[in-house]
């Protein structure tokens, strides 16, 4: 990987009144708190090492800019598509506060000269910042690593040891910047798009939850249930539960919970495939063919919930609407990620859900 330093803007944390509040609302309103003085600027080109901290695990990684041309090479290595809207809202935002606001997560192999690196920073060296997240009960601490010599042995051993890295959370902002690269060929702010902000954890400090999908419905609850059944055998659940394991989904429909497991005679189709997942089986088996969406990456009959909120905010969102249905599935395999994205093919949008997550305005790349 080609990472270079940058100058970071960071929170002046002491006239955050709220530190939840003030976080929840950045990603909007960034132009607004910069004039009003809520940040800072380094001036010096930097590094940072950056650890949060929750109970029971910490996760450690390195906030650097990536080239884009890695992107753009395949060497950043992508496992889910992209939808066409969120590109879109994606590009008006970096416009709009001309700055990057959330790093991409990029994760790679673990290297023990890379952990050992940073490990040693830490210890030695005090931190720059720290804020700390009462709801969420984390705290997010960052070092700076500014000695030239310093710099220069992190950029040889990432360009040495890593030659790919797989993005966990950050598709849209990875396909914007890339967009925004093209499109601006003839622009003389195009440089400012050549390097994305990023931060780099080990897949061992990495943890990958379900998302839920809520789907809005055009045919009669009987027809759905007659459709479902050719390729599910359904149980009903007398309490709501995720699924166990692969291969099951758990959907909740005109206030009941059902059990979905894929029938063998579904799965035979698939059996050559070197990677079947559940979030592709939805889409074309149900989606698709039975629900009738052609476009799963436009269509706006498509909700998506992260896992981590729970089934009752699940339950909660379909119930708003009597044509919604919810389906939650098992969250995928590590290495069945990292093998589609080697095999350069992609998941559905929004597949995986993966923690830990950076918040907005944490840290920012100004253009």
């Amino acid at each position: 990987m080609r990472i270079k330093p940058f100058k970071a803007v960071y929170p002046n944390l002491e006239i955050i009144a709220s530190v939840d509040a003030f976080f929840g609302r950045v990603k909007y309103e960034y132009p607004d708190y910069k004039k009003e003085g809520f940040f800072n600027k380094i001036e010096e080109e930097a590094f940072y090492i950056y650890r949060i901290s929750r109970p029971g695990r910490n996760h450690t990684g390195l906030i650097a800019c990536c080239d884009i041309f890695d992107y753009l090479e395949g060497k950043i290595k992508k496992h889910e598509n992209t939808l066409r809207t969120r590109e879109r809202q994606q590009m008006q935002l970096m416009v709009r506060r001309n700055a990057i606001v959330k790093p991409v997560l990029l994760t790679y192999p673990k290297i023990a000269e890379i952990t050992e690196l940073f490990d040693e920073i830490i210890e030695n060296n005090e931190s720059v910042f720290e804020a700390e997240f009462e709801q969420e009960n984390q705290k997010h601490t960052f070092w700076k690593v500014e000695e030239k010599d310093l710099i220069q042995q992190i950029q040889k051993i990432f360009l040495e040891k890593i030659p790919i890295t797989y993005i966990a959370d950050g598709h849209h902002r990875c396909s914007s910047t890339a967009l925004m690269y093209k499109v601006m060929e003839d622009n003389k702010n195009r440089e400012s798009f050549h390097y994305m902000l990023s931060v780099f954890f080990p897949a061992d400090e990495l943890e990958i939850y379900d998302f839920y999908r809520i789907v809005e419905r055009q045919c009669s609850l009987t027809t759905l249930m007659a459709r479902l059944s050719q390729v599910f055998e359904i149980e009903i659940l007398d309490e709501p539960e995720k699924p166990s394991k692969k291969y099951e989904i758990v959907m909740f429909i005109n206030h009941e919970w059902f059990k979905l497991i894929w029938k063998e005679t579904a799965l035979k189709k698939y059996e050559n495939e070197k990677v079947v997942l559940d979030a592709s089986l939805l889409d074309e088996l149900v989606l698709q063919n039975i629900m009738g969406i052609e476009d799963i990456r436009s269509s706006t009959r498509i909700r998506y919930l992260e896992g981590p909120k729970g089934l009752e905010v699940l339950r909660s969102r379909v119930i708003k609407n009597d044509n919604n249905v919810g389906f939650c599935l098992y969250p995928i395999e590590l290495d069945d990620i990292l093998t589609v994205a080697d095999m350069e093919k992609t998941m559905p949008p929004k597949s995986t859900f993966f923690e830990p997550r950076m918040k907005n305005g944490l840290i920012v790349q100004e253009f």
